[in-house]
Parts: structure tokens; C-alpha cells; sequence
């Protein structure tokens, strides 16, 4: 499993949006078969699929998973091009070693994801429209499953849903 911490409390939005999709009957597709989506030769998502947490990649979009859930062991997928409200711009992994502390962990991601964010956008994220968050590993997963990847995940400050790869854009 992977825990998720918010860098900033703006991601409630898109979660209303997913609760209020499930609510009115509307539903994901699941991939039963390999617990990913279906990909094209590039490794991009091509139809909307709810995968194992474990199967995101850098460059994936989706959507907001619960804002009040700690812990994710699966989320939903979408094509870029269609509406969503994260996407994983970058990842890295935590050296080996004992659980890290919380505060050491969002020390490193602010390090690490905050070049990586410009570099992807094209802009930094005092200057985007956009922010981020990260997802990183449980304590159990890093136990018991040795997870020591940490993904950065970028998000609409004001809550709105992106539509295309920020890749690039400035925005």
C-alpha cells in the first residue's frame, strides 16, 4: 500500500467528483485480468481502468481518489486527453534502511519533486497554476513489501479537472 500526503489541502475537489460519479450509478471499468490498465506500445493509458496502486507510472492520469483515506491500494486511470485531476510527473525510490521519519520524507520530496516539477511544466510551482503531492510507502508496504518508491503528483491548485498532459504547458 502507499500513503498519500498532501503538500496542500486543495485535492477535495476532484473526490467530490469521483464520490459524485459513483453515487449516480456511474461507474470505473476494472481491469481483472493484470491489475493495470490497458496501455498502447508507448505505455499510455488508453481507456479509463482502476489498477494496483503499484502499476502507476510517470505520466499516468487520473482521478482524485478519497481525500480522507491515508492509505491506496488501487486508484482510477483515465487518458490524459480525457478530463482528470492528477497526473505523476515524476518518481523516485528512498534509499534502503530503516522506515524513514515523516518529516525526512517530505524534506527529500520538496528536494526532489520541486526541480522535477519545473522541468516537467515548464514553470516552477510558485509561478504554475498547479501544485502537487506525493504518494509514498506505509510503513508496512516498506516492510513487508520493500516499497521505497515515492511518485509526485501534480493537481490544479483551485480544484479544477486538467484536461491534456501539463507536460510542457507553463501553466
Amino acid at each position: 500500500m502507499t500513503s498519500r500526503s498532501l503538500l496542500r489541502p486543495l485535492a477535495l475537489a476532484g473526490s467530490t467528483i469521483a464520490v459524485a460519479l459513483v453515487l449516480t450509478g456511474c461507474s470505473i471499468p476494472t481491469n481483472v485480468f493484470s491489475g493495470d490498465a490497458e496501455r498502447d506500445e508507448a505505455g499510455q493509458v488508453t481507456s479509463e481502468s482502476n489498477i494496483d496502486i503499484f502499476e502507476l507510472k510517470v505520466g499516468d492520469c487520473k482521478l482524485a481518489d478519497d481525500a480522507t483515506s491515508t492509505e491506496l491500494s488501487d486508484t482510477n486511470v483515465v487518458r490524459c486527453s480525457d478530463p482528470h485531476d492528477e497526473e505523476i510527473f515524476y518518481e523516485f525510490d528512498l534509499p534502503d534502511g530503516d522506515f524513514p521519519a515523516a518529516d525526512a520524507v517530505e524534506q527529500t520530496v520538496w528536494e526532489t519533486c520541486d526541480p522535477q516539477f519545473e522541468a516537467f511544466v515548464g514553470i516552477s510551482e510558485l509561478d504554475s497554476a498547479l501544485t502537487y503531492a506525493y504518494f509514498s510507502p506505509t510503513q508496512d508496504g516498506w516492510e513487508r513489501l520493500g516499497d521505497r518508491t515515492i511518485q509526485c503528483v501534480l493537481y490544479s491548485e483551485d480544484g479544477t479537472q486538467l484536461e491534456g498532459s501539463a507536460k510542457g504547458t507553463k501553466i
